[in-house]
């Protein structure tokens, strides 16, 4: 398992971006403490999704962070990427492993104290606990899990975690001290108008949790 520093973790979504470049604010958010970077554009198509990884890749490339493909192996393999994350309904975990290899990252999102079971087993390098709170940012996600969620499945999953779904400056310190390794965010950097100050802030908040 590779360890990967999960503090500070953006999610992209390019309707957010209010009329900015993706590169752009992406670069703003590195600048402010973003740790990982996951490129997921539901919308895009194949070719547009390409082009953005290999812009990301080289915008990242330069500071060290690693990006995270949602879904699309064939992206991931194309661009390079560092890793890869899954969802329940993806390409199952063994498929995805054989073809990427051991030395890329594999996240899998985990919906319910049941998918952290089944996530234990395997070898991924981390878990998403997905939602943690209600998000409009994604559509197609399970009832929220809560901080309580949170706290169950970090007993029984010995994987670092990112809570996902809602997460602001004021539920941070809920989620690190329930148990997650650090915060997944979309709209909280990405409509921010200044994504520097907004990722500095929520990484700010991370750590003097886990500083404590």
């Amino acid at each position: 398992m590779k360890r990967s520093d999960l503090a500070l973790y953006l999610v992209t979504d390019s309707g957010l971006l209010l009329g900015r470049p993706l590169e752009t604010v992406v670069a703003q958010a590195v600048k402010g403490g973003v740790t990982m970077v996951q490129l997921r554009e539901k919308s895009a198509s194949s070719y547009e999704f390409y082009q953005l990884a290999m812009a990301l890749k080289k915008c990242l490339s330069a500071y060290r962070v690693p990006l995270i493909i949602n879904d699309r192996l064939d992206i991931a393999l194309a661009c390079n990427a560092e890793g890869l994350h899954i969802g329940q309904q993806d390409l199952p975990y063994e498929v995805a492993r054989r073809l990427l290899g051991k030395n890329k990252i594999i996240g899998l999102s985990v919906e319910s104290v049941e998918d952290a079971r089944k996530a234990d087993k395997l070898d991924v390098d981390y878990i998403g606990i997905s939602p943690v709170f209600h998000t409009p940012t994604k559509t197609d996600t399970a009832p929220a899990l809560g901080l309580e969620g949170i706290r169950e499945i970090s007993r029984i999953c010995h994987h670092p975690s990112v809570g996902i779904g809602g997460i602001n400056e004021q539920n941070v310190a809920g989620i690190i001290t329930s148990g997650a390794d650090g915060i997944a965010v979309v709209s909280a950097i990405m409509s921010a108008p200044d994504p520097e100050k907004a990722a500095r802030t929520l990484k700010e908040l991370v750590i003097q949790v886990q500083n404590k």
